[in-house]
């Protein structure tokens, strides 16, 4: 049985811009043949089951030459395989993907192509850059530079005519060379052109000029590759519509310390305002030693139950048979999140403290705890005050062990290699336990490093008592303790003073 080759853009670099044709292929690939400018986070998209063969090609050095890249697909697809052939970009935009159907419908091979949104048009787009415009290009046209100038082809006196858009690529290295054949052949010194450095990703840089300043503009900014170069009047629209690199958080590099099953909301809200973030989950959600005490809970009766997190109150109501048998208990909630789940369960919380601290429940509930009968459900390493202070106002109360959190196996090379470089600008923690994990895992000389070159924001109180122990203020803090509030915070302390609504 015969298997199939998917020749399957990746894109310009933002994963977000992934189709949903390849990402549903990506996640039934029996094998991907992956290429070098696809990112990071689409290859996280790649099931763990799945055979990824490295084929990139990076300035004239190959994982494979072409010719076994070819008979790689041919061979695995006979085997009956699925097969994705990931390209950044678009397949059939100067990434041979023409060249690849055509050996693979010669070997009988069936073939489906699946677009992908080219550089070509998303780079310049992320700088603010329309490559068409009605009142300054009415025409794009696409070259490749980057091989030698005596092989190039490029016909230079027809391009330096054109009144439109004209986008390099693969020409970083050859700019000074494209510049000046370019004006060699009439093109004013003075039309404008842009350079965009690893477009549409968190590390995207642009740099504008004219073709007679741009090559020492380009040097002093010391832009890396991959890059694009943008040549027409369109260039002058960058500064204006610079929406991407405007970005409240642009260019400030952040770690994210929740759990590991918790992260992706933040990371989220902090790379939709232009941040970097670096995920460093420092401890994990983990089943309890055993499920006695939250059962023992479930089947009691009680005035309050007293929910602590998000996590808890998930972990109860997974484990309550009927809903009803809630009728007549009062609910209380530690913190905004953990109210709206109860809200998704169709429990508005008979009260909540205005700040994401258990101890602060205290002084909303009865001095007089005589007959009153409580349930705390938290995780098993919460802390006592809460149950101290109401037995000690005459109340029974018993605790329900939801959830454990655990240190997390994380690995710190990456994480190390920042601290080194200062290259932290922020480190957020949401609670206690992602602070001490943090900085457990770290020396003595790369814990002082951080407290003193790093912004740290709190999520709120507990979570800044434990930040000070290690004898640091924080330098943001939460007004209340929402992962919204957080980044709110972080944007209002950390953001650019010129950035683009």
């Amino acid at each position: 049985m015969s298997g199939k080759v998917y020749l399957v853009g990746a894109g310009p670099g933002d994963a977000s811009l992934l189709t949903l044709r390849a990402a549903e292929l990506l996640a039934r690939a029996d094998l991907v043949a992956l290429d070098a400018l696809v990112s990071k986070d689409i290859v996280a998209r790649i099931p763990e089951k799945t055979q990824v063969v490295y084929v990139g090609k990076r300035a004239g050095a190959h994982a494979l030459p072409q010719e076994q890249i070819n008979q790689l697909l041919i061979d695995e697809a006979k085997r009956g395989r699925t097969v994705v052939r990931l390209k950044g970009g678009d397949p059939f935009v100067f990434g041979r993907g023409g060249e690849e159907a055509e050996e693979l419908l010669a070997a009988g091979v069936p073939v489906e192509i699946v677009p992908g949104i080219s550089s070509a048009i998303a780079g310049p787009a992320y700088a603010g850059i329309p490559v068409t415009h009605r009142a300054h290009a009415t025409s794009v046209t696409l070259v490749t530079a980057h091989e030698a100038d005596s092989s190039t082809g490029i016909k230079w006196s027809a391009l330096a005519q054109l009144d439109g858009t004209i986008v390099f690529m693969m020409g970083f290295a050859n700019l000074p060379m494209i510049a000046h054949k370019l004006m060699a052949h009439g093109m004013s010194g003075e039309r404008g052109i842009a350079v965009i450095s690893k477009a549409t990703t968190l590390e995207q840089r642009t740099v504008t000029g004219t073709l007679r300043n741009i090559e020492a503009r380009v040097a002093s900014a010391k832009l890396e590759t991959p890059a694009l170069i943008v040549v027409g009047d369109v260039v002058k629209l960058h500064e204006t519509l610079d929406w991407f690199e405007g970005k409240p958080l642009y260019g400030r590099r952040v770690v994210v310390t929740r759990a590991r099953e918790q992260v992706s909301e933040l990371k989220r809200l902090l790379e939709e305002s232009g941040a970097q973030v670096l995920q460093f989950p420092t401890i994990e959600i983990a089943l309890p030693e055993s499920w006695e005490s939250l059962d023992r809970v479930i089947q009691g009766r009680y005035d309050w139950l007293i929910f602590t997190s998000v996590n808890g109150v998930n972990a109860y109501f997974e484990r309550l048979p009927d809903v009803r048998a809630l009728a007549g208990t009062k609910i209380a909630a530690v913190g905004q999140t953990t109210a709206e789940m109860l809200h998704l369960r169709g429990i508005t919380p008979d009260l909540m403290p205005q700040r994401f601290i258990s101890t602060e429940l205290l002084p909303l509930l009865a001095e007089d705890q005589r007959g009153v009968r409580t349930a705390v459900i938290r995780a098993a390493e919460g802390r006592e005050e809460l149950i101290d202070e109401l037995r000690r106002r005459g109340g029974e109360v018993d605790l329900g062990i939801a959830y454990r959190t655990i240190a997390a196996e994380y690995d710190l090379a990456e994480l190390r290699e920042r601290i080194a470089s200062d290259a932290i600008d922020v480190v957020t923690f949401t609670s206690a336990s992602t602070v001490e994990h943090f900085f457990e895992k770290l020396t003595a000389e790369e814990r002082a490093r951080v407290l003193q070159r790093a912004t740290i924001a709190s999520i709120g109180a507990t979570t800044s008592a434990a930040i000070r122990r290690y004898g640091k203020e924080p330098d943001v803090v939460a007004p209340n303790a929402t992962i919204q509030a957080l980044h709110d915070a972080v944007v209002a302390a950390c953001g650019n003073a010129l950035s683009v609504p």
